[in-house]
């Protein structure tokens, strides 16, 4: 497994003849590995000649300093977790990756701005800005991402699409805990009673007859509710609790 941790070393690599003539399979993440990211990893190791990791902590999607100070650096741990699956490591710094400050940028102009987008404002456009960013530096046949982040996906899909770019966006099935809470980095900064209560969030998102009920179970059972929604077929939710934040969906 080859890490690279500067864009020059990493473009040199990519035009080397490991590459030559192979399948390239990606995978985009933020760091802090978990299962989760395994899944995806694995399904890209068995659809793939050659299996790309990014870890890169992406300063344009945070809408809040202090969750991006938060958030967990683990290159250590996540480097053996992707051990045996994973050929190349990116993980370039954030001024290689915005040399140009964020000046250019990519924005989607309506679904961007509901659900996560409505309570996140400008997420949304550093999420397409950096995967944009990432596809053309990798230039892979396939990239995958899980379906817990699903109105992510269904925008990554339409960037794809709407800018013809030539690589098929693989949607993989949310991974969950034994009690069926999605797999989160953000899950461990729970404590062990809300860790607990956490695992409530799905079922009531699957089991309550609509939307806004399972929005007023959500309250009922302490979490803070910033919304339940359906979409073709999905009721996505995002809820909190002890200040952090979880998203989730289920179909319905």
């Amino acid at each position: 497994m080859n890490l690279h941790t500067d864009l020059a070393s990493w473009r040199a690599a990519r035009s080397g003849a490991d590459f030559g003539g192979a399948s390239v399979g990606f995978v985009p993440t933020m760091g802090a590995l978990h299962a989760g990211h395994r899944a995806l990893l694995a399904r890209a190791r068995a659809e793939n000649d050659r299996v790309v990791l990014s870890i890169f902590v992406n300063p344009t999607q945070f809408n809040d300093p202090k969750d991006l100070e938060k958030y967990p650096r683990t290159l250590e741990a996540d480097l053996k977790l992707a051990a045996g699956l994973v050929d190349h490591v990116l993980a370039p710094p954030p001024a290689q990756m915005y040399p140009d400050a964020y000046h250019y940028r990519v924005t989607e102009s309506a679904f961007s701005r509901e659900l996560e987008g409505e309570h996140r404002p400008g997420h949304f456009d550093g999420v397409l800005t950096v995967v944009l960013k990432l596809l053309n530096l990798v230039g892979p046949r396939r990239a995958y991402f899980g379906e817990k982040d699903w109105q992510q996906l269904r925008l990554v899909e339409g960037m794809a699409r709407a800018l013809f770019l030539p690589v098929e966006i693989v949607s993989c099935p949310t991974e969950r805990a034994p009690d069926g809470l999605a797999l989160s980095s953000r899950n461990a900064r729970l404590s062990r009673a809300a860790r607990q209560q956490a695992a409530q969030f799905p079922k009531i998102l699957r089991t309550a007859p609509d939307a806004a009920a399972a929005a007023a179970m959500l309250a009922g059972a302490g979490f803070g509710v910033d919304y339940v929604s359906e979409r073709d077929g999905v009721r996505l939710g995002a809820v909190r609790l002890e200040g952090v934040r979880l998203i989730d969906n289920v179909r319905v």
